[in-house]
């Protein structure tokens, strides 16, 4: 074993130690396991919540980017999600902490009063967890195998990482994510930042200088494209990434751990700052530009940097701290999915099933998760931005119901909330499916409209539908009792 891989590897392993040392002192009890006890302060939620921040996209998927496709790869650093959060979570927070809400398809069964729109919303939630388990994964394959210098193929590296995730997971839950969360990004910070004011030094003796070196030789990705990757799409994709950051259910795992709503919104203010770190990956990615040229996969730009300026051990270092920004999200995005499948899948099939019967599902439910992730992670050829992207677009069809009911008075019905849900979900497989955007629909539309984000432009028709649809049936169903909930609610106690 090369002193790359093995220093990659004791940091994978040291993490996992972590995580398995957190349920030290607890009883891992559901609420335990799943949210953490609802005991986590303003640092530790903030670490939770960065940590889900920082993944493979902005280790790998950035920077690939920005090599790949130039100034387009800036809509990554976009800041507009917290303003969204600050309004948006602590009365999401506290509607969950009133009512121990303890996954996202409780939230939306409570607030809609149907046992079935939860159901929906944990199927619509486990589809894009498991793909964005996937984008992790795929990111892990990468990484590992390329700080091991191709002695350990993608493969193999995915599925190692899979074992260690699944082991601290299912022993320490939200506990173990969130030690481990802050270990991840404390060397993350230093990594990235250090390689993002190297790499334009060394190579081209600093920022200005490296720019202009590329508009030398390539102009071109210094701007937006007139058509494609343009401003249209870099503003409505950004709104579109905005309004589904947390609508993950992995991320509102995190914000029902918090211990107050002062928490949330104090991370929401101070984590524009915290985001600075993606700025210094796109700096990687154009430092590899003219330095590196012609790579066939452009997310390996940051690797190949690392492996021409830096001795073995070093670029060990850069893959432990890059496999540690898909196992810390992986080890989330699993505790969720899991916590859906059984709290509100399977016991909408049993009613009867106690909290320690779901707690033992919900461990038993992560490796069969992770297998399914491999699966798909082994046979996933895509970029990982344009995984990334697809992957918001379906959990952004959570957002118009979400919005209704945070109004004083929500004016639509569950089965509006169900149709719009539906219509959207549909409309993005089939988009991505077929690749079909505006712009392949009516080609002869001016840039400035058919470069619109399909993501975002699916869920404005998901709002008309719900709205259309809630408000038409609002009379039949606004005041309806739903017997079948009072039924559930009595058994679940």
């Amino acid at each position: 074993m090369n002193i790359s891989l093995f220093i990659t590897f004791a940091i994978l392993i040291f993490a996992c130690y972590l995580g398995v040392s957190a349920r030290k002192g607890k009883e891992m009890n559901m609420e335990q396991w799943a949210v953490g006890g609802r005991s986590f302060g303003s640092l530790t939620i903030f670490f939770i919540l960065a940590g889900e921040m920082f993944t493979t996209f902005t280790f790998l998927g950035a920077s690939g980017m920005a090599y790949g496709v130039g100034m387009p790869a800036v809509y990554a650093f976009n800041c507009f999600y917290f303003i969204v959060a600050y309004w948006m979570l602590p009365p999401i927070w506290k509607y969950a902490k009133k009512h121990n809400v303890m996954s996202q398809a409780d939230f939306y069964e409570k607030k809609y009063k149907s046992v079935g729109l939860g159901v929906v919303v944990a199927i619509i939630g486990v589809i894009a967890s498991v793909s964005y388990l996937v984008m992790q994964f795929v990111g892990l394959g990468i990484i590992v195998s390329a700080s091991s210098y191709g002695s350990i193929s993608s493969g193999l590296a995915v599925v190692l990482s899979g074992l260690l995730v699944t082991v601290y997971v299912t022993i320490s839950g939200m506990h173990g994510s969130a030690w481990t969360a802050i270990f991840k990004d404390i060397l993350i910070l230093g990594v990235i930042i250090f390689m993002g004011v190297y790499f334009p030094f060394h190579y081209y003796g600093g920022f200005k200088p490296m720019f202009q070196a590329i508009e030398s030789v390539h102009p071109e990705m210094l701007l937006f494209p007139a058509e494609g990757l343009s401003i249209t799409w870099f503003v409505t994709t950004s709104i579109m990434i905005a309004l589904a950051f947390y609508l993950f259910p992995h991320m509102q795992t995190g914000v029902f751990s918090s211990k107050s709503a002062k928490a949330l919104r104090w991370n929401a203010a101070s984590m524009p700052i915290y985001q600075l770190i993606i700025v210094f990956s796109v700096f990687i990615g154009f430092a590899a530009v003219l330095q590196v040229p012609g790579l066939n996969d452009p997310d390996m730009s940051i690797f190949k940097l690392a492996q021409g300026a830096f001795p073995p051990w070093f670029v060990g270092l850069v893959g432990g701290a890059g496999a540690l920004a898909a196992l810390v999200p992986s080890s989330i995005v699993l505790l969720s999915s899991a916590t859906l499948l059984s709290k509100n899948i399977f016991k909408v099939w049993r009613p009867k099933t106690t909290d320690q019967q779901l707690g033992r599902l919900s461990r038993l439910l992560v490796p069969i998760l992770v297998v399914i992730a491999i699966f798909f992670a082994l046979n996933e050829s895509k970029l990982i931005g344009l995984i990334y992207i697809m992957v918001y677009s379906i959990i952004v069809q959570l957002f118009p119901a979400l919005f209704f009911s945070l109004l004083k008075k929500n004016p639509i019905t569950k089965i509006g909330a169900f149709a719009g849900m539906i219509v959207g979900v549909i409309l993005v497989i089939y988009s991505t499916v077929t690749d079909t955007t505006l712009a392949t629909l009516y080609p002869n539309l001016p840039s400035m409209i058919k470069d619109f984000d399909m993501g975002l432009l699916i869920m404005i028709i998901n709002f008309v539908v719900t709205y259309v649809v809630g408000v038409s049936t609002e009379k039949n169903f606004n005041k309806e009792t739903d017997g079948n909930l009072e039924k559930y609610q009595q058994v679940k106690g």
